[in-house]
């Protein structure tokens, strides 16, 4: 067979053959292995002049397997491999050279079985029919080994009540026919015959029983479905049929009875108006304590939430009246200060619709989160909208240690014990989707079912529904959704990946579950690695075969695998990467732990330090880390670590490590926020802790047009100057393939052209422009979409890189992309170039996520000669605010940017994440730090003592930084810049070049539009009196001296606003809340917290202007309503 040839490497990746086939390093060497663009075929690599040729070797209807090679070739069939690669080795016959040297397979260190106890070894006992073992040991032949497994297996295995006929069976098999069993699966039956005629023997008596019970149990069946459900589905294929196996019968009969209970049930709890509780799941009122200031005094006062109701009481006492509310359409937006992560801004519409804001200070940042959460779910709950647009999820994993889990286990699913727990107040407040992957589960499928969901109903009052279970071995995923979204979740699938011994065992390996919710298509892959903290190569092998084999979400997507096949991908269980420390440092691992000193040994985290080197989890993103390591604690107890293990070869340590992880993958610009990523600290009957991570994400919903489709103008998305540059040695000709749900089928481009570039990569150049026509231009729709880019070879149609580019992106102007190319998890390239969207006329609504926001409270602080001011406050990441200083965080490759148009920062950015890291949310901010293609720098990198890079607003949604209602209304004219202040236009070394050019019959000339931004005073409008404000910066404030003279926005006088003239007025108003620069007398700022005015608006560098309307985004293409003025 193929498998034992020395050049067959069976499923090997295209950059590992290109490899070895280098290091062979001699023209005419050669290797075969699986095509991975179709099944069954096979591709041929050959090394001729220091570069990979690869030819495919494709099977006909007949099997017979024939060589693509050069035309005008005379094509020849073979019947086996062997014979084609000897027909090669004498002549090319169109190759580029003959085959001459035969590239062999790297040997694999072979995996050690894991440890099992056993008890102590009993000596031989005389079976009946010992006297055939003489006879039956020439059966044993090449496979001793397996027969004497199971043999010394089966001496320690009571079989004293166990039939003689039964014994006698059992020993036969394992002496002789396993051995036979096993020369059928190399010859290519993998039936395994001898052991089906094992358990039909065994199970003679039970098979007539099954027989006897199941038309009996059908029958129930059909009086309890209903009238037009087909009758007896079970019984034409089961009873009609006496050749099914005794295990396909008794599934068939287990999923019978369970099919008979839930029915029982539903029509029962019918009769009587029961649904489990579902329409009694209520969120009761929850109040806080909070501190406002008022003219300087800080004043206690309490604010109650009022989920069911959909009231925000206001209350001077605990139990004081409660006579002043606002309802949820009146709270307009929750702001949290990223400074002080106590505070929260509230804005508000009053009676007179003007908008008021209110000042609160928590007792902690716990408190704050758990007023957002449900505020948050007040304003889900009320907004009308049929479909959401966003859902919580819970993920949780558990390596339960083969144990039986404790009576309660209900602190998991709440999110509480150590790191980033929820706050009591949000207990009551139910996840949409709950996902628990456990491994080492000693529990049967439904026992384990129904206690998560009565640990669920206890919580939170609800009948969960079952998604989708999958099991492999002893490793589980099952999903549970509310009632409420049952029929919003459709294209299920599960599968899972054996990486145990030869990854043939069950023991390691991942099962998986994804479904679409709406227009939303999630991804859920639970895994048990390899253990052993000296396996790390050993579990990235375990990922990887994962990623390439677990066969899960739409078909249709063959070049992808589950990296870029789902909107929002989950990766959770026991990955078992361990503390890269040596074993005498154990009890100072432990010392450590206790203090909560966990960020050293973060940085000695395996797992950490393989993705830092892009080795495992490419792009992956994990919240920070600030609980104590999971794994190995003494069972019942979580006071102490057992780091050592007794064994027969001498002492192993297990040092205390973070083996249970959560991490996620998201498309570029969607909503994901992190609200808790912590463990347990009161289950305590496994050595390792459970392990729960909450989010909010983002979903869309089935499109349905308000427009006439027939009226409707059609949109356009272009693609132009692609460039690739790919790390390969092949020479061959690429193209790309697009695919997205928004195009009724995938598109390919044309050739690219090849250009020299330094050893073993290829740099590809695409100058066609590429237009792809979405099934629906409706901006509501299409700007939620992506694309998936494939860069595939033209002479084997295998795909060298795979990419995703968000159509958000490209929402105002022509935008300049930058994506990292990946192939089965390996970084293969990257693929710049630019894109734009063509959408029809309409607007979007708001989401609902966009309700919370956070402010960055240096945005308005003077810059320039006071810049000493901003870097005084070191660059904190605020992902996990709760905790800042205990944990560690690693830099995160997104391996995506954007060059977008150019917008000033505004003080508040949008986001429950508080930090730029990770995703973020499509509506409202955009990761302006960033190189175009081209790589001329968009914006200066930030240095490690500056502030994050600023999030900005979209503008498309106007901003409630200030305004109100009103304003909204005013006239398009009403929302042009006051005329004293102008744009500063990018300078022409910062304009992204090459790719990113624009004809200049395609841009307009460089004009200020009318955009919610915060407009900058520049040295480039000449202006009679005043000096310059700096050398071309756009953020220093205008000196005392300016004399700046605003209109307000009717184009009256009026005098000098505080923002832009109060500086000259310092001696006769009271001083503004902002930083404080070189030279300037700290006193106390004004009070401005009760009133309509925000801290922004105090701020010169960055006054925004009133929102615009939403319309004025889609009005038709006149060069003054373009985005951003472009070079």
């Amino acid at each position: 067979m193929c498998s034992q040839q020395p050049w067959y490497h069976g499923n090997i990746t295209r950059s590992m053959a290109e490899g070895l086939l280098s290091n062979a390093a001699k023209d005419g060497s050669f290797l075969l292995r699986d095509s991975e663009s179709i099944q069954g075929a096979y591709a041929l690599c050959v090394l001729y002049q220091n570069c990979v040729y690869t030819y495919r070797i494709l099977p006909n209807e007949e099997r017979k397997l024939s060589v693509q090679a050069s035309e005008g070739v005379p094509i020849r069939f073979f019947s086996v491999l062997s014979e084609l690669v000897e027909a090669y080795h004498k002549e090319n016959m169109g190759l580029v050279t003959r085959l001459q040297y035969a590239v062999q397979k790297e040997e694999e260190p072979e995996d050690e079985q894991e440890p099992c106890s056993l008890p102590p070894q009993l000596p031989p006992r005389n079976f009946p029919g010992n006297d055939k073992e003489e006879s039956l040991k020439g059966g044993e032949m090449t496979h001793t080994s397996v027969s004497d497994l199971f043999l010394h297996r089966l001496q320690h295995v009571d079989m004293s009540s166990i039939p003689d006929d039964h014994q006698k069976s059992i020993l036969e098999y394992f002496h002789y026919n396993i051995a036979v069993d096993a020369e059928q699966v190399q010859s290519g039956n993998p039936t395994l015959p001898n052991l089906k005629k094992l358990t039909f023997n065994l199970c003679k008596n039970l098979n007539s029983e099954i027989n006897r019970a199941l038309p009996s149990l059908e029958a129930l069946q059909k009086v309890l479905e209903q009238p037009l459900s087909p009758g007896g589905r079970l019984r034409s294929f089961l009873s009609g049929d006496s050749n099914q196996s005794v295990a396909f019968k008794l599934e068939q009969l287990t999923k019978l009875l369970y099919s008979i209970e839930d029915k029982t049930k539903s029509a029962v709890f019918e009769s009587v108006g029961y649904d489990g509780g579902h329409r009694n799941s209520l969120i009761p009122p929850v109040t806080f304590e909070v501190k406002s200031d008022t003219l300087g005094l800080s004043i206690k006062m309490y604010l109650k939430v009022d989920v069911e109701s959909g009231k925000l009481f206001f209350k001077k006492s605990k139990d004081g009246p409660e006579d002043k509310y606002y309802v949820h359409n009146k709270i307009l937006q929750l702001v949290k200060s990223q400074k002080i992560q106590t505070k929260l801004v509230i804005s508000l519409e009053t009676e007179k619709e003007k908008t008021l804001k209110k000042e609160f200070v928590f007792d902690d940042s716990k408190k704050r989160e758990g007023f957002c959460q449900l505020l948050q779910q007040m304003k889900n709950k009320h907004s009308g909208k049929a479909e959401p647009d966003m859902i919580s999820l819970f993920v949780g994993t558990w390596n339960m240690g083969n144990a039986n889990p404790p009576q309660n286990i209900t602190s998991w699913f709440q999110s509480k014990g150590q790191g980033r727990t929820r706050d009591d107040t949000a207990n009551q407040i139910p996840h949409d989707i709950y996902v628990i992957g456990t491994q080492e589960d000693p529990l049967g499928e439904k026992e384990w079912m129904d206690i998560v969901k009565g640990a669920l109903r206890h919580i939170t009052n609800i009948s969960f529904k079952l998604v989708a279970s999958q099991t492999l071995w002893n490793i589980r995923i099952i999903v549970l959704a509310k009632p409420e979204h049952e029929n919003r979740i459709s294209h299920i699938f599960s599968d899972s990946v054996k990486t145990g011994i030869a990854n043939a065992l069950g023991n390691k390996g991942a099962v998986g579950v994804s479904f679409m919710f709406n227009g939303t298509p999630f991804g859920f892959v639970n895994s048990h690695l390899t253990s052993g903290s000296e396996k790390k190569l050993r579990r990235n092998q375990n990922y990887c075969s994962i990623l390439r084999f677990l066969n899960l979400g739409d078909k249709k997507l063959n070049p992808f695998d589950i990296n870029h096949r789902f909107t929002h991908l989950f990766w959770l269980g026991d990955l078992n990467y361990r503390i890269e420390k040596p074993s005498g440092e154990a009890e100072n691992i432990v010392a450590r732990i206790k203090q909560q000193q966990y960020t050293d040994l973060l940085r000695a985290d395996q797992l950490n330090l393989e993705k830092q080197e892009g080795r495992v989890f490419l792009h992956f993103e994990e919240e920070e880390i600030t609980f104590a390591p999971t794994y190995r604690f003494e069972r019942d107890t979580r006071e102490k670590y057992a780091y050592i293990k007794n064994k027969a070869t001498g002492i192993k340590f297990n040092l205390p490590s973070w083996c249970d992880r959560v991490l996620r993958k998201s498309y570029p610009l969607v909503h994901v926020v992190c609200h808790s990523y912590g463990c347990t600290n009161d289950i305590m009957t496994s050595d390792h802790s459970p392990v729960f991570a909450t989010f909010d994400v983002g979903v869309s919903s089935q499109f349905i047009s308000k427009h006439d489709p027939t009226k409707d103008s059609q949109g356009v998305i272009k693609f132009m100057n692609c460039v690739a540059i790919l790390t390969t040695k092949s020479k061959t000709k690429f193209f790309i393939e697009f695919h997205s749900s928004c195009l009724e089928k995938f598109v390919k481009s044309p050739e690219g052209d090849n250009q020299e570039t330094p050893e073993d990569s290829i740099r590809v150049r695409f100058g066609s422009q590429v237009e792809l026509i979405p099934i629906i231009a409706d901006p509501e729709y299409l700007l939620d979409q992506h694309i998936l880019i494939s860069i595939k070879a033209t002479d084997c149609d295998e795909s060298y890189g795979e990419g995703c580019v968000a159509l958000r992106a490209a929402e105002s102007a022509y935008t300049e992309f930058h994506i990292t190319l990946t192939h089965h998890g390996e970084r293969t390239g990257t693929l710049s170039g630019g894109i734009q969207v063509h959408t029809s006329e309409g607007k979007q609504t708001e989401k609902l996520y966009d309700f919370v926001k956070v402010e960055r409270d240096d945005s308005g602080a003077s810059r320039g000669k006071g810049d000493h001011n901003r870097s005084a406050m070191s660059a904190v990441d605020f992902s996990n605010p709760s905790y800042m200083g205990v944990g560690y965080k690693s830099q995160v490759d997104k391996g995506w940017s954007y060059s977008m148009p150019d917008k000033k920062p505004n003080t508040y950015t949008h986001g429950g994440k508080d930090s730029g890291v990770g995703n973020v949310s499509p509506k409202k901010t955009y990761d302006h730090s960033i190189r175009s293609p081209t790589g001329k720098a968009g914006e200066p990198a930030k240095g490690e003592d500056e502030q994050p890079a600023e999030m900005f607003d979209n503008p498309l949604y106007g901003s409630r930084t200030r305004g109100s209602k009103d304003t909204d209304a005013l006239p398009h004219k009403d929302h042009l810049s006051p005329p004293e202040t102008m744009f500063t236009f990018p300078k022409p070394t910062e304009a992204g070049g090459g790719g990113g050019q624009l004809d200049p019959g395609d841009r307009g000339p460089p004009l200020p539009t009318p955009r919610n931004r915060s407009y900058t005073y520049s040295d480039t409008k000449p202006q009679p009196t005043p000096p310059s404000c700096g050398s071309g910066s756009s953020s220093t404030p205008p000196t005392p001296s300016a004399g700046l003279q605003p209109q307000s926005y009717t184009k009256k006088p009026v005098v000098p606003s505080r923002s832009e003239g109060g500086m000259a007025m310092m001696g006769i108003r009271p001083p503004l809340p902002i930083k404080i620069q070189g030279g300037q007398t700290h006193l106390k700022p004004r009070d401005y917290r009760d009133t309509s005015e925000l801290p922004n608006k105090l701020r010169g560098p960055s006054r925004p202007s009133p929102p615009i309307p939403k319309e004025a985004h889609h009005e038709p293409p006149p060069a003054q309503k373009m985005g951003r003025p472009m070079k």
